[in-house]
């Protein structure tokens, strides 16, 4: 599913040069679930992103899916990240004005479905909330609106679902049930990557990823 091979990431910051990402090689099958942990700073996010077709590496080689994507145009990772990739985000990342189901739909509209409605609804009643779909994100707890994130990041069944600190803004009650959801997925054969920096919530994967200073530590 995920090949990295020679990643290196650099920003250019005022007048300095800093490496986010340092040669970093990594192979996740598909239909695994991987945790990816590190300190603040490590480089998880440059890596997130890259996976996520979210940003371009400074050199080495990407291919997800099958797809060489490392020096594809924006409208060509734009087009990769609707076919394959759902997005899970610690802030929900909903649009406050508009409901779940309007929420839900909006992958549906991006991939020109015309009739985006019945698939939203059945995303929506697969992670329990066909009695909520009218809600908008402030009448929601905040359970409720990681529920509608993860209905919104199914609803084109993606290959591959990106998660960062999906817990994060959640008590540990409702943390449980939102990696349930995630272990069912990956029991149908969704292939997960979750960033998170809380030990328990990362055992839930089949493998952890450590990485520092911009380097994968442990076996990738």
């Amino acid at each position: 599913m995920i090949e990295l091979y020679g990643i290196t990431k650099k920003y250019k910051i005022g007048h300095e040069l800093v490496e986010a990402l340092s040669s970093v090689d990594l192979e996740i099958k598909k239909g695994e679930f991987v945790a990816v942990m590190g300190p603040s700073g490590s480089g998880k996010s440059s890596l997130m992103n890259i996976i996520g077709c979210l940003d371009r590496p400074t050199s080495g080689a990407y291919t997800l899916n099958g797809t060489r994507v490392e020096d594809m145009d924006d409208n060509g990772l734009a087009a990769v990240r609707n076919r394959n990739i759902g997005f899970v985000f610690q802030s929900f990342n909903l649009l406050a004005r508009h409901t779940a189901l309007e929420n839900v739909e909006l992958p549906l509209f991006y991939a020109g479905v015309v009739d985006a409605r019945p698939a939203a609804l059945e995303a929506l009643k697969e992670v329990g909330l066909e009695k909520r779909v009218h809600h908008r994100p402030n009448e929601l707890s905040g359970g409720e609106r990681q529920r509608v994130a993860i209905a919104r990041a199914l609803v084109l069944n993606p290959p591959l679902i990106l998660a960062d600190e999906p817990t994060g803004n959640l008590d540990s009650r409702t943390g449980k049930e939102i990696m349930e959801m995630f272990k069912d997925l990956h029991s149908r054969g969704t292939t997960i990557v979750m960033v998170t920096h809380e030990n328990d919530i990362a055992a839930h994967a089949q493998r952890i990823i450590t990485i520092r200073d911009g380097k994968v530590l442990s076996p990738a």
